[in-house]
C-alpha cells in the first residue's frame, strides 16, 4: 500500500495543534474515522519534531490511491472536510485545496529488512 509522508511548520502554538488532536478524538472521532476511512486511508500519525526553526508535524499515511484520494479531497465540501482542510492550513500555512499531498516530498533513502516480511514501506 502505498505510504504519504508529509511535513508542515507548525505557524500557530503547539496547544493549537492539540485541541484539532483533541476533536479528532473526541467529538469528532466518528467524522475522523468516516473521512479517513473515505479517502482510503488505512493508518494516519502525526509526530511533533522541535527543529531549530521551530516545531514541524510530521504526518505519515498509508493511503490505496494517493493521487485518487488528493483529488477528491482538494474538491470536497462536506463540512467535515472543509473543518479539517480549515485547520490544517490555519495551524500550517498549507493550503490542501492547492497541496492536498501537503508539501512535495521525495524519498531519498529507504532501507528496509528483506528478512522481515512487510518491512518495505515504500515499496
Amino acid at each position: 500500500m502505498p505510504i504519504v509522508v508529509r511535513a508542515f511548520p507548525l505557524l500557530q502554538p503547539v496547544e493549537a495543534m492539540n485541541a484539532f488532536i483533541a476533536a479528532l478524538a473526541g467529538e469528532r472521532k466518528q467524522e475522523a474515522e468516516q473521512f479517513f476511512r473515505h479517502y482510503g486511508v488505512s493508518h494516519e500519525s502525526w509526530h511533533l519534531q522541535e527543529t531549530g526553526n521551530g516545531p514541524w508535524v510530521i504526518a505519515i499515511s498509508m493511503v490505496d490511491d494517493p493521487a485518487a484520494a488528493a483529488a477528491c479531497y482538494a474538491n470536497a465540501s462536506e463540512e467535515f472536510h472543509c473543518w479539517f482542510r480549515a485547520q490544517v492550513q490555519q495551524l500550517s500555512g498549507v493550503d490542501p485545496q492547492q497541496a492536498p499531498l501537503g508539501p512535495p516530498t521525495t524519498c531519498v533513502f529507504n532501507w528496509f529488512d528483506g528478512e522481515r516480511l512487510g518491512s518495505n514501506l515504500c515499496g
